[in-house]
């Protein structure tokens, strides 16, 4: 690895801060520049610096054993116009019983689990805590179960405009009352 200027080395290091999803310590940033970590230290300071000076819409904090650009807090209103909460990934389970309320609302969770052949408890309950369905009634009959249907936030989560742009499903020979084929396993 070529010895590098110190500007190159700043520059380095910005990029670094940039792309790191973690704050990085500073014994980390001088191993992979092949520095002196108390040199880095000191760059970081002028990294600060700098972001100090020109008054950047970030900044570089010190955090959780390392160093990460933050976005300054006079801009967070502006910032959060665009920055909404991710949704991670969501789980094999989950997907499969988000598709069967998607093609099946409203829907009460046994008949979801008659459709998955498990119990979807788990499932629903983190769908719930996402935002992606919600309860919208109760079904007539013993112990009134509670009906599911997407939100909006589904759609905005698969990027449709309407769930008439859902896929159409494959038609198959169904193995339950509800139309639907039950994966062998």
């Amino acid at each position: 690895m070529p010895t590098l200027f110190p500007d190159d080395a700043k520059s380095i290091i910005e990029a670094l801060l940039f792309v790191a999803n973690e704050p990085m310590p500073a014994k980390l940033i001088a191993e992979i520049i092949n520095r002196d970590e108390e040199e880095v230290i000191a760059l970081l300071k002028d990294v600060r610096a700098d972001c100090e000076r020109d008054r950047r819409g970030f900044y570089l904090v010190e955090v959780a054993g390392g160093y990460s650009y933050a976005t300054r807090p006079e801009y967070a209103d502006y910032v959060e116009k665009i920055v909404k909460p991710r949704l991670s990934s969501l789980s094999q389970a989950a997907l499969e019983t988000l598709a069967i309320i998607a093609y099946g609302q409203p829907i009460t969770r046994s008949e979801i689990d008659e459709i998955r052949g498990v119990k979807s408890d788990s499932a629903v309950y983190t769908l719930l805590e996402r935002g992606l369905i919600e309860e919208v009634g109760r079904k007539d009959g013993p112990g009134r179960p509670a009906l599911f249907a997407t939100t909006p936030g589904f759609l905005k989560y698969l990027g449709l405009k309407t769930l008439e742009d859902l896929p159409q499903l494959k038609q198959t020979e169904p193995d339950n009352e509800y139309g639907y084929e039950r994966e062998q396993e």
